[in-house]
């Protein structure tokens, strides 16, 4: 079997640059190892799809991708949030931006997404089911791949938009890092971002299931003392330790992970300044003055919160208020100010929204996608060593720089033949 471009992998990336490319007039078969294409595209936004961020600008794009932004300037320049709302509108999804500039389906389902999507692609591009296992190529340019059951596919130009490694059921199990080693490329390392973490203290566990909607983050390195990140919204407490939108981000942040590396201060009341807090804490205790301490903190906090605060505050839980101390009323407002929590590692890359680290970008042409190494070989999305924070912005980069590696390879076509395939 013979093609022009072969696209492997049928996620966001894949589906967009084998529609940008097909819609060029380029003959291009999408070889999806699933039945069906885009199943890690269902799941994200918690199933609602947030399927981009509609940002003012380049530059505050780029920002929000901490690992190599400057290499995506080129397929941000030619693909911006703006093009891919008016793309899905234009595809009959209605789109919505939500707080933090989050866009959403108006439907509120990743089904919509995905259909649109996939139907743009399926237009011309021709769908096969299999799993790519081999790269053929002549030491100079690609020719094709061999397939899982041992067919072999020909190509003049292949794409790899497989993906990274987080949530292997829906296929992202790391074989676009091994064809891309089989060609040459450096596989930086591969650990887990936009992840839940694992901590230390065993309060946590006690607090499974608690969210707090309302807190502040600071995320210290101990090492040097600095702080990486802050930020101000919700987190959850589970099991093995903290998640929600806030951890997650802060994930991205957290270089060279090992244990005790990181310390978290949870600010329970951000919206009080200590001095405010100390005050609000003295009317209450006014308020319960022959009241035990454990009894006195509900108004203040949630109901499961409280018997870890009274444990960590060191004030004996039976002590009446009337006799807690104005030392220990400060201690108790640093507590709630500054709540501590040491990281002791990441969750699994299987749990983790993306993959940090990948085809390593200075092997890669940042204008056109195209390996330096085998020429007619492209990258797209996940597989390449990049990411971003949570809000739109890693879909952002998986449907920027599948459009333009599906476009460079029409290009390529072009200038090559002088005309496109038929």
């Amino acid at each position: 079997m013979k093609t022009a471009l072969l696209v492997i992998g049928g996620g966001a990336a894949g589906l967009m640059a084998a529609g940008a490319a097909s819609h060029e007039g380029v003959e291009t078969i999408v070889l999806e190892r699933n039945e069906r294409p885009a199943r890690k595209l269902m799941i994200t936004g918690k199933g609602r799809c947030n399927v981009t961020n509609n940002c003012a600008s380049l530059q505050e794009l780029i920002a929000n991708v901490p690992r190599n932004g400057r290499f995506l300037y080129g397929a941000f320049s030619r693909c911006m949030p703006s093009d891919i709302i008016d793309f899905f509108e234009n595809n009959g999804v209605e789109l919505k931006t939500e707080r933090g500039n989050r866009v959403f389906p108006v439907s509120d389902n990743a089904v919509d997404i995905v259909d649109a999507l996939t139907a743009y692609a399926k237009r011309r591009a021709r769908f096969m089911h299999g799993r790519a296992v081999g790269l053929l190529h002549d030491g100079e340019c690609v020719t094709g791949v061999r397939t899982e059951s041992g067919d072999e596919i020909f190509a003049d130009k292949i794409i790899i938009a497989t993906g990274g490694l987080s949530y292997p059921g829906t296929g992202s199990t790391g074989d676009g890092y091994e064809l891309a080693k089989q060609a040459g490329h450096k596989i930086t390392d591969l650990v887990p971002s936009l992840v839940p973490l694992e901590i230390h203290e065993g309060f946590c566990s006690e607090l499974m299931g608690l969210s707090l909607r309302n807190s502040e983050i600071k995320v210290v390195d101990t090492e040097n003392g600095k702080t990486v990140y802050t930020d101000f919204g919700e987190m959850l407490f589970t099991h093995f330790g903290v998640s929600g939108p806030m951890i997650l981000s802060a994930s991205a942040h957290m270089r060279n992970m090992k244990s005790g590396k990181y310390k978290i201060y949870i600010d329970l009341k951000p919206a009080l300044t200590p001095e405010q807090l100390g005050a609000r804490i003295l009317r209450d205790f006014s308020e319960n003055t022959n009241k035990n301490f454990i009894n006195a903190l509900n108004s203040l906090l949630p109901k499961k919160l409280v018997p870890v605060i009274v444990k960590l505050s060191k004030i004996p839980l039976s002590t009446k208020v009337n006799q807690i101390t104005k030392e220990q009323r400060a201690s108790l407002v640093a507590l709630l100010k500054g709540l501590c929590v040491t990281v002791t590692g990441f969750r699994p890359v299987a749990e983790a929204i993306i993959t940090s680290g990948g085809v390593d970008i200075s092997q890669i042409n940042p204008k056109t996608m195209e390996s330096k190494i085998l020429k007619g070989l492209y990258f797209a999305g996940e597989v390449i060593d990049v990411d971003a924070y949570t809000g739109g912005f890693n879909l952002q980069i998986a449907f920027s720089t599948g459009r333009l590696a599906g476009l460079s390879v029409a290009e390529e076509i072009k200038n090559e033949r002088g005309v496109y395939y038929e």
